[in-house]
């Protein structure tokens, strides 16, 4: 059989080679079977490729769920673990991979049978959302590493123990080494680091907030645990970037954050960074300036962590328009020439495609001017950068004409909440006014990234068309407390920091945000404590943001002591404070009154892009609302944050919205060949790989009431 490893070798040196080549076809076929998807997104350039093709167009309707693997640490009657984000990763025919609670299991990849499992946290420490774990070895030596709490841990791959050689005990304090106090911030991972070498090079995930600490990125010595380099996001003086910043920034400025992950080029020594923006996201009047390195694709050396290149795909940004996925490493045929590039994705639709060496776009890219902020104190920067191709994945604009009409009292409602808004297209600024955002803080791209096919030299992308209205606040005035309790003070810090998730009511907003409404019952004060100061799930850690008396008064609201006395006044001051303005209706898809989406369909959709042409060859509604979808008509698309997978056979596979599918697609056509019911929403990326002659398609799907911890399951051909 000829794969397609040995179809790209003869496409580059022609069929001279090919008996030498089908010797090595031979070879790797062995290799399948033990390292196939040995890390996050596939490989080292997060292309989310596999070069298996046992499974094609022709049979694809014939996958059958052959196993399934059951978490088992969440207790049952426990609410189910329903963030399922960890893309499993396959070493020598066994799975590796984490659950929600942070659990890491080492799983039979043929039969689905568990090898071992390490639980690193103890009973009713907080989790946080995490997207997997990352493998290394060196002869006998084999690590698992991967995020538990603040802690980076190493434990043995093949006997799931703590390596006690390895930082304190198997474990490094992610609080230590950055800039503030570590006993006073939190810091924590979310997508898993990279290896370079002996090194893990790793971001962080930090609260998008006044206060918060600097992203920096760094790199540990994967043996000992030591701290190897530090690359300053936010730069420090004698440090390029650091006149984009007003003098002496890096002592307060906070985010710039790697949070959804990175790529290598082991070839260059280069890793790719795609980095967050600056804290506060939607008001900058203490930053002024560009703000490098935020919202940059970022280019260092991977053994040191000097500075090679960035590029900054929005300045000085008040949108939230972090970079939402790892940097693609792509290899494609340009002006008759192939290049080595890198693509990147981001919330506004956009894709930049940059030289991999100099950081120079490929496709033309122009500075346009945009609004001016009416903000007091914000000076919103005059120009930002427009791709001329490819075109933006996602719709970047509305009109009165785009907005839905289920019932005339609904289209009322929201034609007249339009026309009060500020909106002038794209960067539009946060207005006190209120402001339309489109594309908003969860449109675009988001983490689960690009899949990228080296034989056809397409991307593969999922859009998400979302509209948000951006409500601008004063928030000392707006969340002043009415009396002096500490309940009432604890209800304006739900106000502040939890109601744009967990919702007014304390119901949860969306399915994997959960409800906080008869809490006492439920969890100890003790762990909801530990849950505010560390994070979890997708909330990241509040420590150092919120006070301690502020955390003692949420902890008042959350279990409703209302008679709760007052203690800890506030201790007035003449001293003037800034301005902290807020918006506080952000990650909120508008909506009509009845709760229907205000933008007509599609909300979600799927995109084949030839980057040889930079035209795209087809895009696709993506996922399906069943009651608010047209009789007879496409489908809605549906809201999802996970990514494709592209493979040799023909397909490209992909899950993640509410009505809980997998589907596979036509990679030339956009067909849709195969989809499969999941038990329970999905948000994690497919992974493919191969064992004793079958391919195999596997993703984590999140809990259900009879199975609260979670699953894992694998599908392949009888």
């Amino acid at each position: 059989m000829i794969n397609s490893i040995t179809k790209l070798y003869i496409k580059k040196y022609g069929l001279l080679l090919l008996p030498i080549l089908l010797y090595i076809s031979c070879k790797k076929e062995l290799s399948w079977s033990s390292n196939t998807w040995s890390t996050y997104k596939a490989d080292e350039k997060s292309t989310s490729y596999s070069p298996l093709d046992q499974i094609d167009v022709s049979n694809v309707g014939q996958l059958e769920n052959i196993w399934n693997f059951h978490a088992d640490d969440v207790a049952d009657g426990e609410e189910p673990a329903v963030s399922s984000q960890a893309n499993p990763i396959i070493i020598d025919g066994v799975m590796y991979a984490n659950s929600r609670n942070q659990t890491v299991y080492a799983i039979n990849a043929k039969t689905g049978e568990k090898i071992w499992a390490f639980k690193t946290l103890e009973e009713g420490e907080p989790t946080a959302a995490s997207r997997g774990v990352t493998y290394w070895e060196e002869g006998d030596d084999k690590r698992i590493l991967y995020s538990a709490g603040n802690n980076l841990v190493a434990i043995n791959a093949i006997t799931g123990e703590l390596i006690s050689t390895f930082g304190e005990n198997g474990k490094v304090n992610l609080n230590v080494g950055v800039r503030d106090d570590p006993e006073k911030i939190s810091v924590t991972l979310t997508t898993p680091g990279s290896i370079y070498n002996d090194l893990i090079i790793i971001g962080s995930r930090l609260p998008d907030f006044y206060g918060a600490p600097p992203g920096y990125v760094r790199a540990y010595n994967i043996k000992t645990g030591e701290l190897v380099w530090t690359f300053h996001t936010i730069p420090h003086p004698g440090e390029p970037g650091y006149e984009t910043w007003p003098p002496e920034a890096y002592k307060y400025a906070g985010g710039v954050n790697c949070w959804a992950g990175m790529s290598i080029d082991s070839e260059r020594g280069m890793v790719f960074l795609a980095l967050g923006s600056p804290s506060y996201d939607f008001y900058g009047a203490d930053r002024i300036g560009a703000n490098l390195y935020g919202n940059s694709v970022l280019a260092l050396d991977a053994a040191t962590g000097g500075y090679k290149w960035h590029f900054q795909t929005v300045h000085h940004d008040i949108w939230d328009y972090d970079l939402p996925c790892p940097p693609n490493l792509v290899t494609f045929n340009h002006e008759g020439k192939e290049v080595d590039a890198v693509a990147q994705a981001t919330k506004q639709g956009f894709i930049f495609v940059l030289d991999r060496d100099t950081g120079e776009p490929i496709f033309p890219v122009e500075e346009r001017k945009v609004s001016a902020s009416n903000l007091p104190g914000e000076v919103a920067y005059e120009t930002q950068p427009f791709p001329l191709k490819p075109a933006p994945f996602v719709r970047q604009s509305m009109t009165e004409n785009d907005l839905n009409h289920y019932s005339d009292a609904d289209y009322d409602s929201i034609l007249k909440q339009f026309r009060s808004l500020r909106y002038e297209g794209l960067f539009t600024p946060p207005d006190l006014k209120g402001t339309l955002s489109m594309p908003a803080t969860r449109g675009g791209a988001n983490w689960g990234g690009l899949a990228f096919d080296p034989e056809t030299y397409f991307l593969y992308i999922r859009g998400n068309n979302l509209p948000e209205i951006q409500t601008i606040v004063d928030a000392d005035k707006h969340f002043a407390a009415q009396n002096n309790t500490r309940f009432e003070l604890g209800r304006v810090t739900y106000e502040k920091h939890c109601v744009a998730c967990h919702g007014a009511g304390k119901q949860g907003m969306m399915s994997d945000v959960p409800s906080l409404v008869d809490l006492k019952s439920r969890m100890p004060e003790s762990q909801t404590l530990q849950k505010i100061q560390q994070g979890g799930g997708k909330m990241p850690g509040y420590k150092g943001v919120i006070t301690e008396r502020e955390e003692r008064a949420l902890l008042a609201f959350l279990y409703d002591l209302q008679d709760a006395s007052t203690e800890d006044p506030q201790i007035s001051s003449d001293a003037e404070k800034p301005i902290r303005y807020m918006n506080i209706t952000p990650y909120r898809t508008w909506s009509d009154p009845s709760g229907s989406p205000a933008l007509k369909t599609p909300w979600n959709t799927l995109n084949a892009l030839n980057l040889t042409t930079g035209e795209y060859e087809w895009q696709i509604p993506l996922g399906n609302d069943e009651e608010l979808q047209e009789e007879g008509g496409m489908y809605t698309g549906l809201l999802a944050r996970s990514g494709p997978m592209v493979t040799a056979g023909g397909l490209v596979f992909i899950s993640g919205a509410e009505d809980k599918k997998i589907w596979a697609f036509n990679k030339k056509t956009g067909e849709m060949v195969w989809e499969q019911e999941l038990p329970a929403a999905n948000n994690a990326n497919v992974c493919s790989y191969f064992i004793d002659g079958k391919q195999y398609i596997a993703l984590s799907v999140g809990g259900t009431k009879e199975n609260p911890s979670g699953s894992i399951m694998a599908f392949a051909l009888r």
